[in-house]
């Protein structure tokens, strides 16, 4: 029987993308951001899975307002990086698991999840900057990756509920896939950050550490946040953090289990214009 075995949580910020592709994780700007990732390079070294289900945001380039699913499942196997405006990042293609991402699909959708299946798309910075983060720049990624896309760009998008039970539903898919593999599900985006608007720039620090802290110990009353205070504490894009929730609602102790081992904790203003938040959860 396959397992989960942790949560990674991690923002994507395209300029971290950016900062490594030219070489300047080391500069005074950079170099704090980057310190706080040095664990979690080693951790991940140390623990890799067979698999990594990643949840992230698409940035308009494997879709457009032209469709737009809530939630999509990419069951290829491969997946190439995305020309986001300026040329692909240099990063490895991403290898899939078509035959995992099928049977999660199939499970979730019988679970009462309607999800979008996807047997080809690209993959922009919102899977390759936390592969990034947390594998270096190796020649190839460690492990094959499902992605997992959730619309936190276009109203309407889903509630925070509705993230954290589809967790769990991922979790009973994972379950009942009949090979032992390891398997990390990793939640992106955010944290606290708005692009435009009278407000851009903003960041919240006390709301973001804040958020960090429930999210370990209260993840279900965390999940009945409405989708208006994270607009409002946390910008028009802090509202990316309900991704987070569909990572938690897959450990072990949300359906009774052994609370999780909180392994690393990170935070860190400003990477670009916006707060990083980080956090690895061992399943026990």
């Amino acid at each position: 029987m396959a397992k989960i075995t942790a949560s990674v949580y991690t923002s994507h910020v395209p300029a971290i993308g950016a900062a490594i592709d030219l070489g300047k994780t080391t500069e005074p700007y950079w170099q704090p951001l980057f310190k706080g990732y040095e664990y979690s390079k080693q951790w991940m070294k140390d623990n890799t899975p067979d698999v990594i289900f990643l949840v992230y945001n698409d940035h308009a380039t494997a879709f457009s307002l032209d469709m737009i699913p809530t939630f999509a499942i990419g069951t290829a196997a491969e997946y190439q990086p995305a020309d986001e405006g300026w040329g692909p990042r240099p990063v490895p293609k991403v290898i899939g698991h078509p035959e995992l991402a099928a049977h999660i699909a199939q499970s979730v959708i019988q679970q009462d999840f309607d999800l979008t299946i996807v047997n080809k798309m690209d993959v922009d910075h919102g899977l390759t900057v936390p592969l990034s983060l947390m594998c270096g720049e190796p020649e190839a990624w460690p492990c094959p990756v499902i992605p997992f896309a959730v619309n936190v760009v276009q109203y309407p998008v889903p509630s925070g509920r509705r993230c954290f039970e589809l967790g769990k539903a991922i979790r009973k898919a994972v379950e009942s896939f009949d090979k032992p593999l390891k398997v990390q599900i990793w939640g992106t985006g955010g944290m606290s950050h708005q692009l435009q608007g009278a407000r851009a720039g903003l960041i919240n620090k006390e709301w973001d550490n804040a958020f960090l802290d429930r999210l370990i110990a209260d993840p279900d009353g965390l999940a009945s946040v409405p989708h208006i205070d994270y607009v409002r504490e946390a910008g028009s894009e802090g509202i990316e953090l309900v991704m987070w929730l569909i990572a938690r609602g897959a450990m072990a102790d949300v359906a009774g289990g052994a609370a999780p081992t909180l392994k690393h904790r990170f935070f860190h203003v400003p990477a670009s214009n916006t707060a990083v938040g980080h956090l690895i959860l061992e399943n026990n």
